[in-house]
């Protein structure tokens, strides 16, 4: 069967979606394009030789009975009611990162795909790299003992202007700063890796963007039952942009980018190299197979995988709930000062979009309002 592709919002990670589209021309083929400024949707269609339907109503796109999945690639505050609609169509819906704007939309998001028994994957494209499938592996096999520490550095860098777009740097539609919508392929990939925590402390400033109410550096403890720590720092401040996640066993450091070192104690306690433990955590790492489709590609390969096989999706509703209730713990803790335990009730006054804008830390006004960057060039991060 070939499947039949919609993307609303042809903004600047819509290349990313069309692209992978495009890797599997015996599969699928991208029919409808959508935004609310058409000639951006044109241009695209016109860059990737596509033969699509332009639309500036994404409604009038889910009255077409030949599509199977649509690619939503719209502003955070949006996700949730695009989604829903999609899904209430009968169409699968792949959404952007982050999944949403506040739990209470991911929880009708996930109940909308039980409902009309229709996939939701939540784009974390990341876990669909070699070196991020070969650590989880080695994670799994339990060689390293016990996590003791686990270090995750989100490093972005973002000039000033960054904020001046119109949906960025406001609560209401962006959702947050670089904790949400930076961090949150790392913070997915550290809650895929280590678990949820029990509790999360944190705080956040923003330091270089007055153009902007949301914060641009956060800094967050969390504690695991077990005792074990970690700590997540999101930013759009450091230049260099040296991105990591780090786990400590009681046996072994491994990380991305990949390093390993295994130590054991003398008999006087200071550490010693234990290279049969290296060398046994470097085989289980090389033996795990390289990643056939990286990046959006693999997450489209899953989708589509699971549409034509009914296999189950790696990166589900839920799954993608979980990265943002850790988000939504940071800002919580970071707001209203304390620690958070997880996980949050529906009580919390972070559960709701309304809740997040009433009372997560305004740190500036948002003062310029810029409709579209002439220059659509961005950069995605670190190469792990």
């Amino acid at each position: 069967m070939m499947l039949k592709i919609g993307v609303i919002g042809t903004g600047a990670i819509s290349s990313s979606h069309i692209d992978a589209y495009l890797n599997f021309p015996e599969r699928c083929e991208i029919v409808a394009l959508c935004d609310i400024y058409p000639e951006k949707a044109k241009s695209a269609a016109e860059k990737f030789k596509l033969d699509a339907d332009i639309y500036d109503n994404y409604q009038e796109m889910l009255n077409r009975d030949d599509i199977h999945i649509i690619s939503v690639c719209t502003p955070p505050y949006t996700h949730a009611d695009t989604a829903i609609d999609i899904l209430n169509a009968g169409k699968n819906v792949i959404v952007e990162k982050p999944m949403a704007s506040s739990l209470e939309e991911c929880d009708r998001m996930i109940e909308a795909a039980k409902k009309n028994n229709k996939i939701l994957s939540v784009v974390a494209q990341n876990r669909f790299r070699t070196p991020m499938m070969k650590l989880k592996n080695l994670l799994d096999s339990k060689l390293m003992g016990p996590i003791v520490h686990t270090q995750v550095d989100s490093y972005w860098w973002r000039g000033h202007s960054y904020y001046d777009l119109w949906w960025r740097g406001t609560w209401e539609k962006e959702g947050g700063g670089c904790t949400l919508n930076h961090a949150v392929h790392h913070i997915d990939i550290f809650q895929w890796m280590n678990g949820m925590p029990q509790e999360v402390t944190a705080v956040m400033s923003n330091t270089s963007h007055d153009n902007a109410e949301v914060e641009d550096i956060s800094v967050a403890i969390c504690k695991y039952e077990d005792g074990s720590l970690a700590q997540i720092t999101s930013s759009v401040i450091h230049h260099g942009e040296e991105q990591q996640l780090i786990f400590q066993g009681k046996n072994a450091r491994v990380s991305v980018p990949w390093k390993v070192k295994a130590s054991k104690s003398q008999e006087n306690g200071f550490p010693e190299e234990d290279k049969e433990l290296e060398d046994k955590l470097i085989e289980t790492y090389n033996a795990y197979p390289e990643v056939e489709f990286e990046g959006h590609a693999g997450q489209i390969d899953n989708v589509m995988t699971a549409i034509e096989k009914g296999k189950s999706i790696l990166i589900d509703g839920v799954q993608g709930r979980q990265t943002l209730e850790l988000i939504t713990a940071i800002y919580q803790s970071a707001s209203l000062g304390g620690t958070v335990k997880l996980p949050l009730e529906k009580n919390s006054l972070f559960y709701t979009r309304e809740g997040i804008m009433e009372n997560a830390i305004h740190f500036y006004e948002k003062k310029t309002s810029v409709e579209n960057f002439s220059d659509n060039k961005i950069t995605t991060g670190g190469n792990y």
